[in-house]
């Protein structure tokens, strides 16, 4: 009786083990690392940074100033600019009192003209008379065009000069270093007192809020997965639990790859595999290269 007990007490044991073994060899359908999609900025303007004030680490909303450029050499431009307008402004009354004085003259014609043409009605005047106080009113006509088209000449140059002074307000706001987007600094290139330049990288930032998880599958499993799909993502709690999180795939590779050497063994690298990314809201925990799974 008591063997049988024993036989017994050995095939339970045994059971729960096959079954505990079988539970720690469930694997998850995907492997891979999580992404941030990360964004170098540069500078927009040339000139000293005057002020820059950020440090690797940093948690920057968007629309923040962290810095300014010197901005001298604009200022002195734009009140070069202005002086210049200023300048070419005076020459309008001259051609505004020219216009006046011809336009005055022109009416003193025209009555001149509605005289002869009643005398000719009359016989007292002749047919030269008439065409000769005519001709007189179209030079007029014609002088009045000729400086009105001049005056618009100079108005022409004034406009010209104003969007000479708004490229110079654009590349004054340029100089002001405002942080795109929310995120956490992860390189800084410059500092306070060096040289920028146009297009040369101030900093890089990374938008940790969404994370994606980069994980490979096989041809087989690619029917299964589609953009938009809801999967389960696991995350290392400790050394024996995980920590389940909700994720979106976002994007699935047209084209298959061989395995990469980080994610497979030896054997499996010669693999052709597809790249996908899941997105998943981070809480503040998930870092950037962190590794994570996939269950679909």
């Amino acid at each position: 009786m008591m063997k049988y007990k024993i036989l017994n007490l050995i095939f339970a044991a045994s059971l729960i083990f096959l079954l505990a073994c079988n539970r720690n060899d469930e694997k998850s359908d995907a492997y891979g690392n999580f992404e941030a999609t990360e964004i170098t900025i540069s500078a927009q303007a040339n000139g000293e940074i005057m002020q820059f004030n950020l440090e690797e680490g940093d948690l920057l909303k968007s629309g923040a100033i962290i810095g300014w450029i010197d901005t001298t050499d604009l200022t002195l431009k734009r009140e070069i600019l202005l002086s210049q307008i200023q300048a070419i402004k005076s020459k309008f009354p001259p051609f505004d009192a020219q216009i006046a004085v011809l336009e005055q003259e022109r009416m003193n014609v025209e009555r001149d003209q509605e005289r002869i043409e009643k005398m000719f009605v009359d016989g007292a005047a002749t047919q030269k008379q008439v065409d000769d106080i005519s001709g007189q009113v179209d030079v007029i006509d014609k002088q009045i065009e000729s400086v009105k088209t001049q005056r618009y000449a100079v108005a022409s140059e004034i406009k010209t000069v104003e969007k000479q002074i708004d490229q110079v307000g654009e590349a004054v706001s340029k100089s002001v270093i405002i942080n795109p987007v929310d995120g956490i600094v992860l390189t800084k290139y410059v500092n306070e007192f060096e040289i920028a330049m146009a297009g040369k990288p101030l900093y890089k930032i990374a938008n940790l809020k969404e994370m994606k998880l980069k994980v490979y599958i096989s041809g087989d499993q690619l029917p299964n997965v589609k953009i938009g799909q809801e999967v389960e993502v696991l995350v290392d709690m400790n050394e024996t639990e995980n920590r389940k999180l909700a994720g979106t795939i976002s994007w699935i590779s047209e084209s298959a790859e061989f395995t990469p050497k980080i994610i497979q063994t030896k054997e499996e690298r010669v693999n052709l595999v597809y790249a996908m990314k899941v997105l998943v809201n981070n809480d503040g925990t998930l870092k950037i290269g962190m590794p994570g799974e996939v269950n679909f």
